[in-house]
Protein backbone atom coordinates (compact mmCIF):
# COMPACT_ATOMS: atom_id res chain seq x y z
CA UNK A 1 0.00 0.00 0.00
CA UNK A 2 1.11 3.07 -0.75
CA UNK A 3 1.14 6.47 1.03
CA UNK A 4 0.16 10.13 0.01
CA UNK A 5 0.91 13.38 0.75
CA UNK A 6 -0.89 16.04 0.32
CA UNK A 7 1.30 19.17 -0.48
CA UNK A 8 1.05 22.39 -2.21
CA UNK A 9 1.63 21.66 -6.29
CA UNK A 10 -0.31 20.02 -9.31
CA UNK A 11 -3.44 19.10 -9.19
CA UNK A 12 -6.91 19.89 -7.79
CA UNK A 13 -8.80 18.59 -4.44
CA UNK A 14 -12.32 19.74 -3.65
CA UNK A 15 -13.32 20.14 0.02
CA UNK A 16 -16.46 21.45 1.60
CA UNK A 17 -16.48 23.04 5.44
CA UNK A 18 -18.94 24.69 7.65
CA UNK A 19 -19.05 28.15 8.62
CA UNK A 20 -21.63 30.47 10.32
CA UNK A 21 -23.56 32.40 7.85
CA UNK A 22 -23.37 35.76 10.63
CA UNK A 23 -26.31 37.65 8.96
CA UNK A 24 -29.18 34.80 9.06
CA UNK A 25 -27.67 34.10 12.58
CA UNK A 26 -28.50 37.81 13.88
CA UNK A 27 -32.05 37.26 11.78
CA UNK A 28 -32.26 34.34 13.71
CA UNK A 29 -31.63 35.48 17.53
CA UNK A 30 -33.73 38.62 16.62
CA UNK A 31 -36.57 36.16 15.42
CA UNK A 32 -36.13 34.04 18.75
CA UNK A 33 -36.03 37.66 20.95
CA UNK A 34 -39.63 38.57 18.79
CA UNK A 35 -41.11 34.98 19.49
CA UNK A 36 -39.90 34.99 23.01
CA UNK A 37 -41.33 38.81 23.51
CA UNK A 38 -37.98 40.47 24.44
CA UNK A 39 -36.77 43.88 23.76
CA UNK A 40 -33.08 44.01 23.19
CA UNK A 41 -32.67 46.26 26.76
CA UNK A 42 -34.31 42.96 28.35
CA UNK A 43 -31.67 40.90 26.35
CA UNK A 44 -29.24 43.92 27.30
CA UNK A 45 -30.04 43.57 30.74
CA UNK A 46 -30.72 39.92 31.27
CA UNK A 47 -26.84 39.31 29.48
CA UNK A 48 -25.60 42.05 31.88
CA UNK A 49 -24.40 44.13 29.20
CA UNK A 50 -23.39 48.06 29.64
CA UNK A 51 -25.05 49.29 26.98
CA UNK A 52 -27.21 47.66 23.97
CA UNK A 53 -25.05 47.64 20.71
CA UNK A 54 -23.76 44.24 21.17
CA UNK A 55 -27.35 43.15 20.82
CA UNK A 56 -28.07 45.42 17.86
CA UNK A 57 -25.08 43.69 16.32
CA UNK A 58 -25.74 40.24 17.05
CA UNK A 59 -29.12 41.54 15.24
CA UNK A 60 -27.83 42.82 12.39
CA UNK A 61 -24.99 39.93 11.48
CA UNK A 62 -21.91 42.29 12.24
CA UNK A 63 -20.87 40.37 15.35
CA UNK A 64 -21.58 36.83 16.43
CA UNK A 65 -22.35 36.42 20.49
CA UNK A 66 -19.82 35.23 22.69
CA UNK A 67 -20.36 31.63 23.66
CA UNK A 68 -21.10 32.31 27.21
CA UNK A 69 -23.63 35.20 25.88
CA UNK A 70 -24.46 32.38 23.49
CA UNK A 71 -25.26 29.88 25.96
CA UNK A 72 -27.67 32.05 28.23
CA UNK A 73 -29.62 32.80 25.15
CA UNK A 74 -30.15 29.47 24.48
CA UNK A 75 -31.20 29.62 27.81
CA UNK A 76 -33.34 32.23 27.83
CA UNK A 77 -35.28 31.06 24.07
CA UNK A 78 -35.24 27.86 25.78
CA UNK A 79 -33.28 26.18 22.62
CA UNK A 80 -30.26 24.65 22.06
CA UNK A 81 -27.13 26.61 21.53
CA UNK A 82 -26.66 25.39 17.75
CA UNK A 83 -30.62 25.98 17.17
CA UNK A 84 -29.34 29.96 17.31
CA UNK A 85 -26.44 29.37 14.48
CA UNK A 86 -27.12 29.28 11.09
CA UNK A 87 -24.48 27.05 9.64
CA UNK A 88 -23.71 27.53 5.48
CA UNK A 89 -21.77 25.24 3.72
CA UNK A 90 -19.38 26.30 1.02
CA UNK A 91 -17.10 23.90 -1.27
CA UNK A 92 -13.59 25.18 -2.31
CA UNK A 93 -10.29 24.13 -4.25
CA UNK A 94 -6.63 23.58 -3.52
CA UNK A 95 -3.58 22.76 -5.34
CA UNK A 96 -2.07 19.37 -4.02
CA UNK A 97 -0.22 16.82 -5.60
CA UNK A 98 0.61 12.74 -5.02
CA UNK A 99 3.63 11.85 -3.51
CA UNK A 100 4.25 8.04 -3.75
CA UNK A 101 6.03 6.25 -0.70
CA UNK A 102 8.86 5.51 -3.51
CA UNK A 103 9.48 9.36 -3.70
CA UNK A 104 8.45 10.18 -0.30
CA UNK A 105 12.04 10.05 1.67
CA UNK A 106 12.64 12.81 -0.85
CA UNK A 107 9.51 14.78 0.13
CA UNK A 108 9.90 14.55 3.46
CA UNK A 109 13.73 16.03 3.36
CA UNK A 110 12.38 18.67 1.26
CA UNK A 111 9.63 19.32 4.12
CA UNK A 112 11.72 19.21 6.98
CA UNK A 113 13.80 22.18 5.42
CA UNK A 114 10.36 24.35 4.61
CA UNK A 115 8.41 22.73 7.63
CA UNK A 116 10.80 22.06 10.63
CA UNK A 117 7.56 21.75 12.93
CA UNK A 118 5.61 19.06 10.24
CA UNK A 119 7.74 16.22 10.89
CA UNK A 120 9.10 15.74 14.07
Amino acid sequence: MEDYYRIKGTGRMIESKTIIDMEKTGNNLRKYAYENGYSVKDIQQYLGLSCPQPVYRWFKGTILPSVDNLLRLSELFHVHMEDLLVKQYTKYTYDCCLVTKANSNQFVKRMQAYYPLLVA
